[in-house]
């Protein structure tokens, strides 16, 4: 089965861990890590034949733009990851329809192609949120994946469904949702495949979690990571304990298990595999017509 890999464009200083330690107006002061982090990604998915979906955040693509051209023309989608990687509950919506609409346009100048696949940062879409996809499907976004259907401190919906789904807008508008992969268990859905959840978990969990979601639940998975998960030596910012243990637990096992990933499971991007799903086919056809 064709699974799904994203990828998160951003700098190590980015995340949500530090946001209480770096503010986004010293980002442009901060050791920039991300070009030689991302060229590692692509050598490595060039070696293993498999395209990808970069979520690149607005601010990185205006300083960067040879690194976005670099990247859309190894073949892989261009994807919008924000522009200054807020959490959408923290913003109104006019400050988010704003925030969304400049780092589009910054990709689409760059590419010189539409950019149709929409990840929030820090899947922070969540259920005090409806308004989100409503801008998301009005600016001109076909896919999103910023739905985490688990309960967890920062982000989540764990309510909305496991799966891919058309997801309605409250002004009659639809957009297709490709949630981030998990599992079910003990009356939970518990994270898999992505970020933290694969840097904690052993590979050998991983790839019996997605084997059970291909196998037993046939369907697609989606794997995400971030070009500085797989820079064990980066520079180590102060900050709260909790958020360094989440930020920097097990680095270096990450390029092993993505390697370990790739050559075990079967990866396309974000559109060529939701366009291979019935459920994508049928409602778009309607949508179009």
């Amino acid at each position: 089965m064709l699974n799904v890999l994203t990828v998160d464009v951003e700098e190590h200083f980015h995340v949500a861990a530090f946001y209480s330690s770096v503010s986004p107006e010293s980002w442009g002061d901060q050791p920039s890590r991300v070009e030689q982090n991302v060229d590692r990604v692509l050598e490595i998915l060039d070696r293993h034949g498999v395209k990808a979906t970069f979520f690149i955040l607005g601010w990185l693509a205006e300083r960067r733009p040879e690194l976005v051209r670099r990247i859309a023309s190894a073949g892989h989608e261009i994807g919008c990851h924000t522009y200054a990687h807020q959490m959408v509950y923290n913003q109104t919506p006019e400050q988010f329809r704003s925030d969304l609409r400049r780092a589009q346009q910054i990709l689409m100048d760059q590419i010189q192609a539409p950019v149709t696949c929409f990840r929030a940062a820090n899947f922070s879409i969540v259920q005090r949120t409806p308004w989100a996809i409503d801008i998301v499907a009005e600016e001109g976004f076909l896919i999103d994946s910023s739905i985490f259907p688990i309960r967890h401190d920062i982000y989540g919906m764990p309510d909305a469904p496991r799966f891919t789904h058309w997801r309605a807008g409250s002004n009659g508008s639809a957009i297709f949702e490709f949630p981030a992969s998990t599992i079910r268990r003990f009356g939970n859905n518990w994270g898999v495949g992505g970020g933290g959840w694969m840097r904690f978990a052993p590979y050998p969990f991983t790839r019996w979690a997605l084997r059970q979601i291909n196998e037993k639940e046939r369907m697609p998975a989606m794997v995400y990571f971030h070009p500085w998960e797989l820079d064990p030596d980066q520079p180590r910012i102060r900050a709260p304990l909790r958020s360094r243990i989440r930020h920097y637990t097990n680095l270096a096992t990450v390029e092993g298990k993505l390697n370990r990933l790739l050559s075990d499971f079967r990866f396309s991007t974000l559109t060529e595999v939701s366009r291979g799903l019935e459920v994508y086919r049928s409602k778009s056809k309607r949508i179009k017509a």
